[in-house]
Order: C-alpha cells, then sequence, then structure tokens
C-alpha cells in the first residue's frame, strides 16, 4: 500500500466530516508559503555570518546579537533576549591512538562535559562490549582503571525513535564507567552514515560521580576497533581528550507578532540558536528557527492575527535544554494558546500530531484537513513533543508536533557535515508552509490593517 492511500485512509478516519473545507485565508497562506524565500534567508545568513554556536560561548553571543538585528529588521515587535547564566564546556585538542597490536589512529571528538585529560593523554587497555546492557551487567573488576568501549549500532527509523534507547552508551554510559572504576570510555557514534566523522553530544555525569575523559568514535573507526578486539589480543590506547569548563552566559532571543487581543493567550513558536561546534548547524537547529520564523513572518505580512504569536530562539540547548528551562522559570505561567518547535533538521514534515485537549477536537481535526494537501498524514491527538519545550508540555501545556522526515537526519546530527549544503531549498519550502498553516489555523483569524487616509 502507497503513503498517499494510507495518508487518504487516515485523514479520512479523522476528519469529522467529509463536507469540511478549509477556510479559504488558510488554504491561501500555505499555498503562497511554497514559494517562501525567508527561511532560506536566515539559514544562510546564520550559518555563513556566525557559523558554529556552542552554547555560552563568544560565538552564541553573537549570533544572539545577529538574531536581534535580523528580527527587528523583518518588523517583529517586541525583540529582546533574556540572559542566564550557565557553565560553559569546551574542547581542546582531540586524538586517539591504537599503541598495540595494530597500531593505528582513529577518529574522535569528545562528548560534552567530558573531563580532561593531560596535554599529552592518557593510555590504558581497552576493553570493549557490544550493547549499553552487556557493559552494564559486567563486573567493576572487568573495566577497573581500563579504557571502555561500548557499541550500539543505531538502525535508521523515519521518526528518529531509535536515538532515545541506542543513545545510550553517550547519555548514561560515561557515568556507568565511572562508578565502575574505568579510566576513560569511548563510544560508537550515535548516528546512521558511515562517513569518518565522529557525532558529538551531551553527557552528564550524575550527582556525586566523578567525571572521566568520554569520547565518541565515528563509525568506521568503532566498527575497526571492533574488529581489531575480535582478534583476541591485548588492545592498548593512548587517548587524548583535552577540554575545560567555566563559567559563561547564553539567552534567549524573543520576538512577537502582536496580536490583536492582547488578553489572549499567545501561541509560541521557535527552535534552538545555539549548535555543536563541529559543523555551523544548519540543520540542527538553524532550519528549525528559520522555519518557525518565517511561518510567523507570512502571518505578520498578512495583516493581525486574534493572538500574539511568540518566536523564541532558545539558547544553550545541545549541553542540557538551559534555554528551555529558563524560559519556563520565567514564563511557565501563562496562558499559552498552543506551543511547537522545529528541531528535527529541514526535510519535509510528513506527519502531525497534537495534544490541544479533548475541548478542542475539532480544531485539531481542522488542522490535519489544512495540512493533508502538503503530503501531511494525521498523528496522534494525545502528543506533541520538542526538547526546549518538553518542560511546559510536562506541565500540561497545549502543543503540536509537526514532524519531519528524520530516515537521514542522524547521517549528519552532531558532526562536521552539518553544513547549508544539506539543506534542501524545496523542503525548506514546505516545512514553511506546513508551520504557516499551523498558525492561520490556530491565530483566531488575521484581519488586514486598515489602510490610513493621509491628511490634506
Amino acid at each position: 500500500m502507497t503513503r498517499s492511500i494510507v495518508a487518504a485512509l487516515l485523514l479520512a478516519s479523522a476528519t469529522p466530516a467529509l463536507s469540511q473545507t478549509v477556510p479559504p485565508q488558510v488554504a491561501d497562506l500555505r499555498d503562497q508559503a511554497l514559494k517562501d524565500d525567508y527561511a532560506w534567508d536566515i539559514v544562510e545568513g546564520l550559518t555563513t555570518e556566525v557559523g558554529q554556536r556552542m552554547a555560552g560561548t563568544e560565538a552564541e553571543a553573537r549570533a544572539r546579537e545577529w538574531a536581534v538585528r535580523k528580527l527587528t529588521a523583518m518588523g517583529f515587535a517586541n525583540v529582546r533576549i533574556e540572559p542566564f547564566d550557565m557553565p560553559v564546556w569546551t574542547r581542546g585538542h582531540e586524538a586517539a591512538e591504537i599503541l598495540g597490536p595494530y597500531p593505528q589512529r582513529l577518529v574522535i571528538t569528545a562528548l560534552g562535559n567530558s573531563a580532561s585529560t593531560p596535554p599529552e593523554g592518557i593510555t590504558g587497555e581497552v576493553v570493549g562490549f557490544n550493547s549499553e546492557a552487556e557493559f552494564e551487567a559486567a563486573a567493576d573488576s572487568a573495566v577497573r582503571g581500563k579504557i571502555v568501549f561500548v557499541s550500539h549500532a543505531m538502525p535508521r527509523t523515519q521518526d528518529g525513535s531509535s536515538y532515545g534507547y541506542f543513545g545510550g552508551p553517550r547519555r548514561q554510559g560515561p557515568t556507568v564507567a565511572s562508578r565502575k572504576g574505568a579510566l576513560a570510555i569511548v563510544v560508537r557514534s550515535i548516528g546512521t552514515d558511515y562517513h569518518r566523522n565522529p557525532h558529538a553530544g551531551v553527557q552528564r555525569f550524575e550527582d556525586g560521580v566523578k567525571p572521566i575523559p568520554a569520547g565518541a568514535l565515528s563509525i568506521p573507526d568503532a566498527e575497526q576497533l571492533q574488529r581489531i578486539l575480535k582478534r583476541g589480543k591485548p588492545v592498548t590506547m593512548r587517548l587524548t581528550l583535552v577540554s575545560q569548563v567555566t563559567q559563561g552566559k547564553s539567552g534567549n532571543v524573543i520576538a512577537e507578532v502582536p496580536g490583536r487581543d492582547p488578553k489572549a493567550p499567545v501561541i509560541l513558536v521557535g527552535g534552538h540558536l545555539d549548535s555543536w561546534d563541529l559543523g555551523t548547524g544548519a540543520i540542527d537547529d538553524a532550519s528549525g528557527v528559520a522555519i518557525t520564523t518565517a511561518a510567523a513572518k507570512r502571518i505578520m505580512d498578512a495583516g493581525r492575527p486574534l493572538r500574539t504569536i511568540r518566536i523564541v530562539w532558545f539558547g544553550a540547548e545541545e549541553v542540557g535544554l538551559f534555554g528551555g528551562i529558563n524560559y519556563q522559570k520565567k514564563h511557565g505561567t501563562e496562558p499559552h494558546y498552543a506551543i511547537a518547535e522545529s528541531d528535527f533538521g529541514a526535510d519535509k514534515i510528513w506527519k502531525v500530531d497534537s495534544k490541544l485537549g479533548k475541548a478542542r477536537e475539532a480544531e485539531a481535526k481542522a488542522l490535519q484537513l489544512a495540512l493533508s494537501p502538503l503530503g501531511i498524514v494525521p498523528g496522534s491527538l494525545e502528543k506533541a513533543d520538542g526538547s526546549d519545550i518538553e518542560p511546559l508540555l510536562n506541565a500540561g501545556l497545549p502543543g503540536v508536533a509537526l514532524s519531519q522526515d528524520g530516515t537521514h537526519y542522524f547521517d549528519i546530527h552532531h558532526t562536521p557535515d552539518d553544513t547549508l549544503d544539506k539543506v534542501d531549498p524545496e523542503s525548506l519550502r514546505q516545512n514553511v508552509a506546513a508551520w504557516t498553516t499551523m498558525l492561520a489555523t490556530l491565530t483566531g483569524g488575521i484581519e488586514s490593517e486598515p489602510k490610513r487616509h493621509k491628511r490634506r
């Protein structure tokens, strides 16, 4: 059965009545957004004029200043930065080398919050495990004083659902390794590519756990190490992962499209401004802030919505969701009509989920209907997601999730390959059309600004 047939069957079962139609204003805004250039302009400008934007660094500060200028120039109101303090981890020299039995260099990058090795590195015997479960079940004596290697190959999925389970070695592996007395840990990169690029990513040592050096090998290098270990001879590695931790600042950049009713709950849309430092953060997440901002701009160009649209470019997402947590502290008690985040690349949106509540089910189904011409199938009416907005969703705020195709997302996620050339302009426009449709459906109607007559 083809996807189009499946989509038609799902849509028929999800819509309240076959006679239901999409409001002309919504349909027109959706179709016009397929010609959008705002999003590309933002992605191209941010990745070219700022580049990589590691959280808490001077580069992220320049990105915030760039964002304020851009959002102001685009005509948004109430443009501002809401700063916050945070610990800042930065990487230095990185290297991994097998000293024996088969001397060779491997390609590695430090995981976020890795402890630093001395500049000359550390040397130890490598002990390998095929999965996180196998590693956790190992006796402490098997890893004490050694460099642990954990594989755990991540399969490719459209919705990215494998990332949670197969990301275990990166997320909790360093804590487990430290508790077992390991000298250091290296893991197979959490990705689906076979480029010789390691995937960065954050991990946090649990309270009371001594930080140890922690790194990710590129997938070809991880498989090479597995083959070497299978030869059955002792393997010795020299590992160099230099890093430092300082105190610094990040911040959320906020802008608005003021609504006609200032007392009406706002609609929040956005993505995160920071990126890892290996690439230029084009798909993660310059495209996300560009898509949501472009959609809000298209609504603003059409007139004035009933409800205020609030655009948030969250800071410091990659290293611990600091921006989302800070937003919740400052705005979590304010009423929100809907919240949504774009943070899964720039490929086409294929599904819409929402959690607006039973009383707004007809509104959710109207959104499904309006999105269907874009090839977007109806999903759940009982869930929504987003990294920075997760605290707000968990607190019960209504949300929408426009799910992008993630089949190839983890080929370049957190790698040096996350660059502008990976963004397809046509897919980017389809994203903008979907987000514009969502805003046009939920914003309560858009009225053209009255023409002002010149005084004679």
